[in-house]
This record gives structure tokens, C-alpha cells and sequence, in this order.
């Protein structure tokens, strides 16, 4: 199941109770509109305790963000492969996309947000960001793309590509028109 975050979180020691509120708070309202407080009464632990695991919210952000990106890539390169086929290549792309998209939850992407409500405010959110961009693109090239010699820069590329479609279907337009769009970009590319 994509990101896996449980709801129930009681059960789960203080740490992982407020990086799991965080997250499904942080996603779904945004860094800015989710107050420190509520992040502590919606995981059930004090204010000390808080700070005893994150000495401040930006502390919490990134942890967030760690996980939000371990998280993501490891659905990614699932839904990849199940959407794949030997020699599919990108046509595993739009599929797994799709599953991502037509989730109840979907909110864009978490680092793209990030990076838009804090901008320079707090450079390790930049940091995480870009290097979770990359790790995708590394996962893009060794996943659907064959190699040779433009393999890398075809990977920013096809990036781009994706970026713009999640951008497109967090804006709101119909996830299928979205896709058809990606999978025709794709075509005129001359990549599938």
C-alpha cells in the first residue's frame, strides 16, 4: 500500500507517534498551517517530551521529510516494478503514477510543498528536497531507462516530465487526461 502510515499510533513509542502525526499532518494541512501543538496533542505526548526528540519544528520537519522520502521511494520502486514487464520500460511509469494520483490523500508532492511554503527559510528542507529529486531520477534512469550514453541527462528529462504531471493532477485536472498527457509526451519523445 502506498506510505503506509498508520493512523492508530498510540501503541507506537513517543518518537514514531509524533514523526507518523507529523506526517499525516504536515501532508494533508501544510508545514505552515500545522502548529507544533497540535502535532503534540494529536500524537498524545507533552511538550518536554516533544523536545526531547525534536529541539525545535524545522528538527521535526526534516525528520519528516526523511521519512517521508524513504517512505516514497520505496513505493515507487514497487509500483514500478509491478506496473513493468520485461522490456515494458516507461510503461510502467503512467500506472504508477496513477495509483499515486487517484489516492483520496493525494496532496502533490511533499517536497515540492516543502520547498514552496519555506523557500530559503530552512536550507536543509532544500537539501532533503533535492536530494530526494535526485534519488528519483537515479531510480527513473536504472529503472525504465536502457543505458547509454544520455542515460542521465534522459532521466532529468523524463524528471521533468513527472514533475509537471504531479503538479498538473495536484491542480486538479482529470488523472486520466494527466497521464494520457504524460504517456503522449512520452511518445513524442520518441522514448517509448
Amino acid at each position: 500500500m502506498l506510505l503506509a502510515i498508520p493512523t492508530d499510533v498510540q501503541d507506537l513509542p513517543a518518537r514514531e507517534r509524533l514523526l507518523h502525526t507529523a506526517h499525516r499532518l504536515f501532508y494533508r494541512e501544510g508545514i505552515r498551517a500545522t502548529g507544533i501543538d497540535k502535532v503534540i496533542a494529536e500524537s498524545g505526548v507533552t511538550k518536554v517530551t516533544f523536545y526531547r526528540h525534536f529541539p525545535s519544528k524545522n528538527d521535526l520537519v526534516c525528520a519528516y521529510l526523511e521519512m517521508r522520502h524513504t517512505l516514497w521511494m520505496a513505493w515507487f520502486a514497487d509500483a514500478l516494478a509491478r506496473h513493468g514487464k520485461a522490456g515494458a520500460g516507461l510503461a510502467a511509469l503512467a500506472p504508477a503514477l496513477g495509483e499515486w494520483f487517484t489516492r483520496e490523500d493525494f496532496r502533490g508532492c511533499a517536497f515540492i510543498n516543502s520547498v514552496s511554503e519555506l523557500g530559503d527559510t530552512v536550507p536543509e528542507v532544500n537539501n532533503i528536497a533535492r536530494r530526494h529529486k535526485q534519488d528519483m531520477v537515479d531510480l527513473l534512469a536504472t529503472t525504465l531507462l536502457p543505458p547509454s550514453p544520455s542515460q542521465a541527462q534522459d532521466a532529468q528529462a523524463l524528471a521533468l516530465v513527472v514533475e509537471g504531471a504531479i503538479v498538473r493532477a495536484q491542480l486538479g485536472e482529470p488523472v486520466p487526461a494527466v497521464l494520457a498527457s504524460v504517456s503522449r509526451l512520452l511518445s513524442a519523445l520518441g522514448t517509448e
